[in-house]
């Protein structure tokens, strides 16, 4: 998911925090599902991650909305904040959801909850905004 996003070294240093985010997704009638979660940031593919379960709502409308479905995570701390659009794919695949689970725990030093139908939401990021 290579992009020619690139983010500014303020931007990168508050995506290696952590923070309050929230995701959001479209529901299939049109109206918008915004989410508490944790994700990752991988500069190199400009590609966000977020951990979850298949039949979880967030992942439903991914999966509604096909391979361009459209999504936002937002960190935010105090004023500071910055949001990542983008389109994203719900991923079941045990290698995808491994490296999904490391990089999570790379992040957050804990993997997340291991539950059944684990699965990754892989962001491919276009564009970023915000104050940090």
């Amino acid at each position: 998911m290579p992009t020619q996003l690139r983010l500014s070294p303020s931007a990168e240093h508050f995506l290696a925090e952590n923070h309050l985010c929230t995701f959001t997704t479209v529901r299939p009638n049109g109206t918008p599902h915004v989410a508490p979660v944790r994700f990752t940031w991988d500069p190199v593919t400009c590609t966000a991650r977020v951990m979850t379960v298949e039949d979880r709502r967030k992942a439903r409308n991914v999966i509604a909305g096909g391979p361009a479905a459209p999504v936002s995570v937002c960190q935010l701390a105090g004023p500071r904040w910055i949001t990542l659009e983008g389109t994203a794919e719900v991923h079941t695949d045990p290698a995808r959801v491994l490296e999904g689970m490391r990089r999570y725990a790379n992040r957050y030093g804990a993997l997340p909850p291991r539950v059944p139908r684990m699965a990754v939401i892989e962001i491919a990021v276009t564009k970023a905004m915000g104050l940090y």
